[in-house]
């Protein structure tokens, strides 16, 4: 039988977001219930109330997130209940050919529930990124379930399920940082912070933050950073190659998603070094106008990075083991600690640059 819970929904594009009930069905074939203990409001939720993703309104909000095992359908046997778990947006399926040509971080047909969570009067609800977490209790498929070690603190591992695996994992997974490496990251909110801690963890030498705000630069060096630059005040490019002996650095992550931003981290980088795009830009963004023989001449390459090309199952757990032995410091990524209905007000500070992350705590 179903059950009745609290959740935040956004009904309509740029509209305030509301705490309603929301009815959660019994997991079926493949599926769990997970009770959740904490969600970090992301970026990303906010695209989706301002309908930058798509416009399948009312979404159910919230995907950053950990919480507990509650029910499983037929045929999941990978967790129980009573499981703590990290949730995840990228459960791979095993058989697409990204899959089966053992590249699973590209996953081309991942899981999500069958199921649809509604409102009391039946209204679908279109889960974020196939979670929806800022409810009391969620239904998704099992296989976005990844358990971690329950010792870990919630507020702090469920910030994996999203910002700080998709910035760690842009340095580690798609960057390659390496031991000596330099490393520029040009925008330092959490996902930004996520890829100088990332950067700091492979043991590069030397870390460069890149912000126009002050605040974010301190935190940037918190996490790891060994050198900081105010773009407001300085040009980034010109910066990032003095410190990196006049050749720009091996590795420049972009965790802004903007074109001009981008195209400072092309100039930025080395000769045959590596530029990551981990930023999430709008649809209506352009490449910037370069050169065709700046792109043939400088060599390297040009990637992008979708949520730190990580696996789930492999990551999750390292990363929390690494937190519970202080090499990992997520709960520094936890700016606040908030109640379901202060995340209209989490998104205001978000966007004022106030927080690194707001968490909501059920």
């Amino acid at each position: 039988m179903s059950q009745e819970v609290r959740g935040v929904i956004a009904r309509a594009k740029g509209a305030p977001v509301e705490v309603t009930t929301i009815v959660v069905p019994d997991p079926g074939p493949g599926e769990a219930v997970v009770r959740v203990q904490a969600c970090g409001v992301c970026h990303t939720d906010l695209h989706y109330r301002e309908g930058g993703i798509n416009d399948d309104f009312p979404f159910l909000l919230g995907h950053e997130a950990a919480g507990i095992v509650e029910q499983v359908g037929a045929g999941v046997t990978d967790v129980a209940p009573g499981d703590f778990v990290v949730l995840n947006w990228r459960a791979v399926c095993g058989n697409c050919r990204a899959c089966k040509r053992g590249k699973p971080w590209y996953c081309f047909a991942t899981h999500n529930a069958k199921q649809k969570m509604t409102l009391t009067d039946g209204t679908e609800l279109s889960p974020a990124l196939g979670i929806g977490a800022f409810v009391e209790k969620t239904l998704v498929h099992a296989g976005q379930c990844t358990k971690v070690d329950p010792a870990a603190r919630p507020a702090a591992v469920g910030l994996l399920g999203c910002g700080v695996m998709a910035g760690l994992g842009a340095a580690v997974n798609t960057g390659g940082v390496t031991r000596g490496d330099s490393v520029a990251v040009i925008g330092c909110g959490g996902v930004g912070d996520g890829a100088v801690a990332g950067a700091a963890l492979a043991g590069a030498t030397t870390i460069i933050a890149v912000d126009t705000d002050p605040r974010k630069l301190e935190w940037a060096r918190g996490f790891g950073a060994t050198h900081t630059v105010n773009a407001r005040e300085t040009d980034p490019v010109e910066a990032i190659r003095e410190l990196t002996g006049g050749h720009g650095a091996d590795v420049v992550i972009e965790a802004v998603g903007r074109p001009e931003t981008w195209k400072q981290a092309f100039y930025a980088r080395d000769l045959a070094g590596t530029v990551v795009l981990v930023g999430v830009p709008t649809p209506e963004m352009k490449v910037p106008d370069l050169p065709l023989l700046d792109v043939f001449g400088r060599g390297g390459a040009l990637k992008s990075s979708w949520y730190g090309d990580c696996l789930p199952d492999r990551d999750f757990p390292l990363l929390t083991s690494l937190y519970l032995q202080g090499r990992l410091d997520l709960d520094a990524f936890v700016t606040e600690e908030i109640a379901l209905d202060q995340v209209e007000d989490a998104f205001g500070k978000m966007h004022h640059g106030d927080v690194l992350r707001s968490v909501v705590i059920f």
